[in-house]
């Protein structure tokens, strides 16, 4: 195999995560015996922008230059789909590992998209509301010929939300002239967003944990659940498995965690949160660093805060018998060996946090078709889906004699790797 990048080193491309992004292709693709020059290909994003511009502080003459990027890793499955991010230390590397987890992810889940992520190197917590719209419409006007509903599909993503969709719609829009809903998904429902789709990763995440419990011989009901990362993915991760009837011991965010070895008042909790924008000071719990949370006596852990967090320093100590990963890459290669080696069963993030774009893709459909669903419909819909994914990748761990994650991303590189060969090289 020809190593796109030289003698070993990722250039450009250097970053923890991407090079995490490699070793799990480059193993899998040992294991499934993938074609060699597909797998070449599969290892670098077919297109990346890289872009800087000037936004306007609150102080009109104090002008601010930011890092951009968009990077489409695949785009031979039809448009390509993947989040924003604002966070200040976004890079290339980062951006263009996410996007090859959505060509997975996308591909397990049967969607008619490749895998897409983008980023802006700023930290989004200091800055003022109107700071954001304008970082926000001069990202999708430096964007404006990369994005577009039949070519690329932003979303929400770490430090961007409902809104920051809403003003990349808006942008785009003015500068198509006209109404283009589909450019984007996330958004709110008055301007063509999908009611459900704010709660779909986490509540998609959970709707497989009764499937898997009763694979493992317990029941979701009455288990100990952990949740580290308390934003959009594991609050409602948590509200789900609260009322499943869990017992939903620990959450944590960036100040810490919480821990009550009866059970948290889940509800309340997020009412705390959105009362005092933290965990931090919550009333009649212990308190335990993020660090500690992992070794908490637990049935199942759900990560679903940011990149590799479970590590081999700490994947021996964690107690639980069901990993449930919300986040994304949440899980080094490394403590990956030791999950397996301790027969911990791990629902890995390419399935397990699917249901966002899953929901996101139905919130697409009904953009270009001006024809909405109803909740239960959309709520139907992605518990099938979810179900059908994780049943079918289930069989592959079983029948080939893989764990979850590699059978997870045998699936969904196989059909990559077929849609590849079948359309063949141009010219």
């Amino acid at each position: 195999m020809t190593d796109p990048f030289g003698e070993g080193g990722l250039g450009e491309l250097e970053s923890p995560l991407y090079r995490e992004a490699l070793a799990q292709l480059d193993r899998v693709a040992g294991v499934m015996g993938l074609d060699d020059n597909i797998h070449a290909r599969l290892r670098v994003p077919q297109r990346a922008t890289v872009t800087t511009f000037p936004f306007r502080r609150e102080g009109y003459y104090e002008v601010e230059t930011v890092f951009a990027y968009r990077v489409q890793h695949v785009l031979t499955m039809g448009p390509t789909k993947g989040g924003i991010r604002y966070a200040p230390d976004v890079n290339l590397g980062e951006v263009a590992a996410l996007a090859m987890l959505m060509t997975w992810k996308t591909s397990l889940m049967s969607l008619p998209f490749g895998g897409a992520k983008g980023g802006v190197r700023v930290d989004p917590t200091v800055l003022t509301r109107p700071e954001v719209q304008r970082l926000t419409r001069r990202y999708t006007a430096e964007m404006i010929n990369v994005i577009g509903p039949d070519t690329d599909i932003p979303a929400p993503d770490m430090g961007t939300n409902e809104q920051v969709m809403a003003w990349i719609m808006d942008t785009y829009s003015q500068h198509v002239g006209h109404a283009e809903p589909g450019v984007v998904t996330g958004k709110p429902p008055e301007l063509g967003g999908s009611v459900a789709r704010r709660e779909a990763t986490g509540r998609g995440l959970v709707s497989l944990l009764p499937a898997a419990t009763t694979h493992l011989g317990f029941e979701v009901e009455g288990s100990r659940v952990v949740v580290h990362g308390f934003g959009n993915v594991g609050q409602y991760a948590a509200l789900a498995a609260h009322e499943m009837g869990a017992l939903v011991v620990a959450v944590s965010d960036v100040t810490g965690g919480i821990y009550n070895s009866k059970g948290l008042d889940i509800p309340q909790v997020q009412e705390w949160v959105t009362e005092n924008g933290t965990l931090s000071g919550y009333p009649d719990v212990d308190m335990v660093s993020n660090e500690e949370l992992f070794e908490l006596e637990c049935d199942i852990l759900i990560p679903a805060a940011v990149g590799g967090v479970i590590t081999r320093d700490n994947a021996d100590k964690i107690t639980a018998r069901l990993i449930a990963e919300g986040a994304n890459g949440p899980t080094t290669v490394d403590a990956d060996d030791i999950l397996r080696e301790r027969n911990i069963f791990v629902i890995p993030d390419i399935l397990a946090n699917a249901g966002g774009v899953t929901v996101s893709y139905f919130e697409w459909v009904q953009d270009l078709q001006n024809f909405f669903w109803s909740e239960g419909e959309i709520v139907a819909r992605l518990r099938e889906i979810m179900g059908s994914a994780f049943e079918e990748v289930l069989n592959i761990s079983i029948n080939e004699g893989y764990d979850m994650r590699t059978a997870a991303l045998v699936k969904g590189i196989r059909r990559v790797a077929r849609a590849k060969l079948v359309r063949g090289v141009y010219p």
